[in-house]
């Protein structure tokens, strides 16, 4: 079994990682920390999670995390960079669910992200975690930091195309809307019912903290220089990431179909929808899944590709632990063969 140990098992992304740890064969939950609700039941706080999870939150102490086989760090950002190092020298390996990691650049990271990292060293030896991209690596990663949830759906959505090179790379479009979860549990004016219900926004169209994220595994597919607009919006709906993403292509005829089928054939959480299809962000709900329809519209040359996924799952929670799986040697899905909710 995997001992394992969340830092901020609070927020949503936290509670779906313990009710995906909390179901998964191989995996045990040691120790769930929070400063604010230190000695309280887990499942007072989450009642969805009575009779499987028998914890109550504890203080973030190094001491009982480097029992630990792997730490999840479920924290807002900038606050795993100053325990990470420590629990490294401890053996422990990390999956960090925040954006502490995922930019290689330190001075790009400080510039998106407001503050000075703690640890600029480890950024090189930490592994971005899409696992479409970085298996192997990750297998072997005593560091992975796990991606964003609109970076995922507008990079598995737009990779194909970059690594045959395709497509115009300096007129790339994703125009990406996401649940209100996405904002996280902590109480704001923007997220309240009476502000985002029966409303529809974009917001961070100057520059959103995952466009470098974005960009940065974008010009390693396509092994250049790549010009993205990405606009994200905010939409009445509790979970999901519709991303409708935009490329020229560059060269004749092309079967994007196959292209994509082709691309995505051996992976146990990409699904490529029939010709024609235009995926639902409900069709993924609670599941690991990304679901992608590519179109030609009117047989031009511009390119729509569809990617929806539940931002709280393969945008979060369920990745981090197809990451776990992937770094112990387990089967890639286990524990994540939920189907999607529907309704």
């Amino acid at each position: 079994m995997i001992k394992v140990g969340v830092v901020g098992g609070t927020g949503y992304t936290g509670v779906e990682l313990l009710r995906l740890i909390a179901g998964h064969p191989q995996a045990e939950l040691s120790l769930i920390t929070s400063r604010s609700e230190e000695g309280k039941a887990v499942a007072d706080m989450y009642p969805n999670l009575r009779g499987a999870v028998d914890i109550r939150f504890s203080l973030p102490d190094n001491d009982g995390l480097g029992d630990c086989d792997l730490v999840f760090f479920a924290t807002p950002n900038a606050v795993a960079m100053h325990q990470v190092p420590d629990l490294l020298k401890q053996g422990v390996r990390i999956v960090d669910l925040s954006a502490d990691f995922r930019l290689r650049d330190n001075k790009e990271w400080s510039r998106w992200y407001g503050a000075v990292h703690a640890c600029p060293e480890i950024l090189e030896q930490a592994v971005y975690g899409l696992p479409e991209v970085n298996r192997a690596a990750i297998k072997e990663a005593r560091i992975v930091a796990n991606p964003g949830c609109y970076p995922t759906a507008v990079q598995l959505g737009f990779l194909p195309l970059l690594k045959q090179n395709l497509v115009n790379t300096s007129s790339l479009i994703a125009d990406a809307k996401s649940g209100v979860s996405g904002a996280g549990r902590g109480a704001s004016i923007g997220s309240l019912l009476c502000e985002a219900s029966e409303s529809f926004k974009a917001y961070a169209v100057s520059g959103h903290r995952h466009l470098p994220e974005i960009k940065q595994g974008l010009v390693q597919a396509a092994s250049m220089d790549v010009e993205l607009t990405f606009v994200p919006h905010l939409t009445p709906m509790i979970r999901g990431i519709h991303a409708t993403l935009y490329a020229d292509l560059t060269v004749g005829q092309v079967d994007l179909q196959s292209l994509y089928e082709e691309a995505y054939a051996t992976e146990p959480f990409v699904d490529i929808l029939p010709q024609g299809s235009h995926p639902e962000t409900r069709s993924v709900k609670g599941s690991n899944y990304c679901r992608i329809a590519v179109h030609q519209p009117q047989e031009g040359n511009r390119v729509v590709v569809l990617s929806v996924i539940d931002n709280l799952v393969k945008g979060a929670a369920g990745q981090a632990v197809q990451n776990m799986n992937i770094m112990f040697g387990l089967p890639e899905s286990m524990g994540l063969e939920a189907i999607a909710l529907m309704p």
